[in-house]
């Protein structure tokens, strides 16, 4: 059973080459790109309990910690915990896991959201950000948070497909600092940092195409 609740088959597909792919696969790569923003996470942790000099990027978490560190820890056992869904040898425990891994995985989901929608609301705008980015963030945000809640209730209702389309769409846009921080690192190497709306537009197309992604999967898994 994945991240959905569904059924899936316990041998790996092999590929166009007849070859098998390793069943880790998956979740070893979200795992590693949910480590990008979880080590930036650790890293503002590190430096809110350390008494770090105040700056224009960090004077607003200094200031009111407790929604940065409430986001920072949903998001790292969201992203990490949420990988193992994917991994067909515990999918073939059943049930089981998937609802002791789902009571944990929808509070620090909805955690995660929440916060973010709580710092885009009422945290004074850094000077690299700008309103295209405000309103996306609140677009992406509430789609997260939606999700999730269209999901158990889904599943409070037997439908389980819809159950896994959402909770799949809610784990992709909990993914989006991933992908952004993969487009971002471009211009940071050629040391040109993106304007107020270049950086939104790129950060968007970080949630943008992982929700695509997650179609993909969505609309595959039907078909099977």
């Amino acid at each position: 059973m994945d991240i959905t609740g569904q059924k899936t088959r316990s041998r790996p597909r092999p590929d166009r080459t007849g070859r098998t792919a390793p069943a880790w696969l998956v979740p070893a790569g979200l795992i590693l790109l949910s480590l990008i923003p979880v080590l930036a996470g650790a890293a503002r942790v590190t430096e809110l309990a350390g008494g770090a000099v105040v700056t224009e990027r960090n004077a607003r978490f200094l200031e009111s910690p407790v929604p940065v560190v409430l986001h920072i820890v949903g998001a790292t056992v969201y992203s990490l915990l949420g990988a193992f869904q994917f991994l067909p040898a515990l999918r073939r425990r059943g049930r089981r896991w998937h609802r002791a891994a789902g009571r944990v995985l929808f509070p620090a989901g909805l955690l995660a959201a929440v916060s973010g929608l709580w710092m885009t609301l009422f945290y004074a705008l850094p000077p690299s950000d700008g309103p295209f980015l405000l309103v996306l963030r609140l677009l992406f945000g509430g789609g997260m948070a939606l999700s999730l809640l269209l999901g158990v209730r889904a599943v409070l209702h037997g439908d389980i497909a819809a159950h896994g389309a959402w909770m799949t769409r809610a784990y992709a846009l909990g993914l989006g600092a991933g992908t952004q921080a993969l487009i971002l690192i471009v211009p940071e190497l050629l040391s040109t940092p993106p304007g107020p709306t270049l950086r939104a537009a790129l950060m968007g197309a970080g949630w943008v195409i992982n929700l695509a992604v997650a179609e993909f999967v969505i609309r595959r898994r039907h078909r099977a």
